[in-house]
């Protein structure tokens, strides 16, 4: 830097012409607690000594296999590695978690939805039927944070491509889940 900028720079925290620093007591400790607030805000903004965020569980960021191999116990009570999926949508969830479990719960609706629509009134709706209630209940109970991903998972359950029609006993299989799914949570 030049001595122009030194010289500025000085004059901006009270030094005189000559380049020493003057002020009365009270200036500089004025000066040291304003530095101290702006070093105290700077971490806090930074996340430092902040609470950690809650945790997701392991389990739940394991993919859509072990959601799409958990749900074979729809109707009944559907737990990854003992953890009820319920469990994976967490209050003040972060978005990047959200994204994660959400990421692997969307997939598994896909991968649900084609075999609801191969085999309608086989297990596949049950399936399809728990995930969308156990999401959908969640996202009533956490504020809010689950509710895009409760909407994206409902549509992607109830796509139906092109001219197809199901079967009326599919709505029924779908119906029993989605109701076992929010009764588990």
């Amino acid at each position: 830097m030049s001595a122009a900028v030194h010289k500025r720079a000085a004059e901006c925290l009270g030094a005189g012409r000559d380049g020493y620093l003057r002020g009365t007591q009270y200036d500089w400790g004025v000066r040291r607690g304003m530095a101290s607030m702006l070093a105290g805000a700077a971490l806090v903004a930074s996340g430092c000594g902040s609470d950690p965020e809650p945790a997701t569980p392991a389990a739940c960021l394991d993919g859509a296999e072990a959601y799409v191999e958990a749900l074979r116990a729809a109707p009944d009570e559907v737990a990854l590695d003992g953890v009820p999926i319920g469990d994976c949508l967490t209050d003040e969830q972060s978005a990047g978690q959200i994204a994660d479990v959400g990421e692997a719960m969307l997939a598994t609706t896909k991968r649900l939805n084609d075999e609801a629509r191969e085999g309608p009134l086989g297990d596949a709706p049950v399936r399809l039927g728990y995930l969308v209630g156990v999401v959908e209940a969640r996202a009533e109970q956490t504020g809010g944070i689950h509710q895009d991903l409760a909407l994206n998972v409902e549509s992607a359950a109830t796509f139906i491509p092109g001219d197809e029609v199901l079967p009326g006993g599919f709505q029924q299989r779908y119906e029993e889940g989605l109701a076992a799914g929010r009764e588990s949570v």
